[in-house]
């Protein structure tokens, strides 16, 4: 049951792949224009219901201990049933903490897309405010995420889970290369398997952050997101950079003053589960099997922006505590100033319009998230549409060359396309 590929998955699998052959027009016409509209009041509420949340949990992680030295008010008494049960309050805790810092993770990334509220000031200081609490360096990250955006899918361009090519393996070209080469390179023990998963899910974040690794290629060794004069970051934001850092310092100060206990026991384990969901999600948005990459010939903002998959990450509790960062992701890549309570229903119009050109995935998530980190290894180093491929140097999916040779022949420029959408929404306004 929980680990099988979904029916939605198994089925791109049976079919080559078709490009979208909507237009942007289409796409914004079949959604309601009110469901655009902002909310202040109601964002308002969404950042204070989960301040109040965690602060909750802060309430009730203070007072484990002393319950405990209290036999739980006389209920329990045993040593054995104490350790227990304290220490399933304390996994509770963790756990829930976890999530509700997640959340506080994507309201900051709701605000930096300027979805939450008319005043862009409130936004960035609210979305700064929210990320530097998590120790996110809210500028930095929102400068890439906006790239990111603005050229999904792209090998050329695009800034995240940009995928590794033959050539950067090292590997021998597809005619020539041996079973052998995929075999020393890629085979390993489920042991080793599992470790490189745990850093990943655990540090992956940071290990971005750092050393922009999976980000785009284009940028020197050793770009990160904390140097203002990184290649990440134009010249007019460089003072936004510096203030990051500024605010990650203020908050690691905050922490060694608040002493080890608090920082080892209310503070570490939900962090390092924020950093596991950010990657989980982020990396199953835009790295699967069945979902392609574009090169600069085939590339269009609209095919990136329907090259990501919805998940059901979680199920209600991914809705209600990751506020649909999963669940409407596809609708997001195409409304990114939509609120976010409004994605179910986009996420419908959008779904009308793209038919077999929206990705969704029921697979169990933690089956896809493993699923993905063995088979979704490297691409070729040619192509203008390409897969993913797994250790075998074997794609799960291929695209229909019957599409690409119609769209050649027809001298169709996916560029200009997305320019006279533009144009269109111009006109609409």
């Amino acid at each position: 049951m929980y680990f099988r590929n979904g029916p939605e998955y198994e089925a791109r699998l049976k079919k080559p792949f078709v490009p979208p052959t909507v237009t942007l027009k289409e796409i914004h016409d079949a959604v309601p224009k009110h469901l655009l509209k902002k909310n202040e009041p109601r964002a308002a509420l969404y950042v204070v219901r989960d301040i109040v949340f965690t602060l909750f949990l802060y309430k009730f992680a203070t007072s484990i201990t002393p319950w405990a030295a209290t036999d739980f008010g006389g209920y329990v008494t045993g040593d054995v049933q104490k350790t227990a049960v304290k220490a399933a309050l304390w996994l509770s805790y963790w756990w829930v903490q976890g999530m509700v810092n997640a959340g506080i993770f994507c309201l900051g990334h709701d605000a930096g897309h300027t979805s939450m509220f008319e005043n862009n000031a409130i936004n960035n200081t609210v979305g700064f405010l929210l990320h530097t609490w998590l120790l996110i360096p809210y500028y930095s990250w929102r400068a890439t995420h906006h790239a990111h955006h603005k050229a999904t899918a792209s090998m050329e361009r695009d800034e995240n889970y940009v995928p590794y090519t033959r050539s950067q393996f090292k590997l021998a070209d597809e005619k020539t290369v041996k079973k052998a080469d995929y075999e020393e390179l890629f085979e390993e023990t489920p042991i080793y398997t599992a470790y490189r998963l745990f850093i990943m899910q655990a540090f992956g974040w940071w290990i971005y952050l750092a050393n922009n690794t999976m980000g785009s290629p284009m940028y020197p060794p050793g770009t990160n997101h904390f140097n203002p004069m990184s290649p990440l970051f134009k010249k007019e934001q460089r003072f936004n950079i510096f203030m990051s850092d500024l605010g990650l310092t203020i908050m690691a100060s905050w922490l060694y003053y608040m002493g080890r206990e608090f920082f080892l026991w209310h503070y570490l384990v939900p962090y390092l589960l924020v950093n596991h969901w950010i990657v989980m999600f982020t990396f199953l948005h835009h790295s699967d099997p069945t979902i392609p990459h574009y090169r600069k010939g085939e590339w269009s903002f609209l095919r990136g922006a329907a090259a990501t998959v919805d998940r059901p990450l979680l199920g209600w509790m991914g809705r209600f505590f990751f506020h649909n960062i999963s669940h409407d992701h596809v609708a997001h890549h195409f409304f990114l100033r939509a609120p976010f309570w409004n994605g179910p229903e986009i996420t419908k119009a959008v779904r009308s319009v793209l038919g077999d050109s929206y990705n969704y995935d029921s697979t169990p998530t933690f089956y896809a998230l493993y699923r993905s980190f063995t088979q979704c290894l490297f691409i070729e180093d040619e192509g203008e549409i390409i897969f993913y491929k797994n250790k075998e140097g074997v794609a799960q999916r291929e695209v229909a060359d019957s599409v690409l040779k119609e769209i050649k022949e027809k001298g169709w420029n996916p560029e200009e396309q997305d320019r006279l959408d533009a144009s269109e929404k111009v006109k609409a306004a």
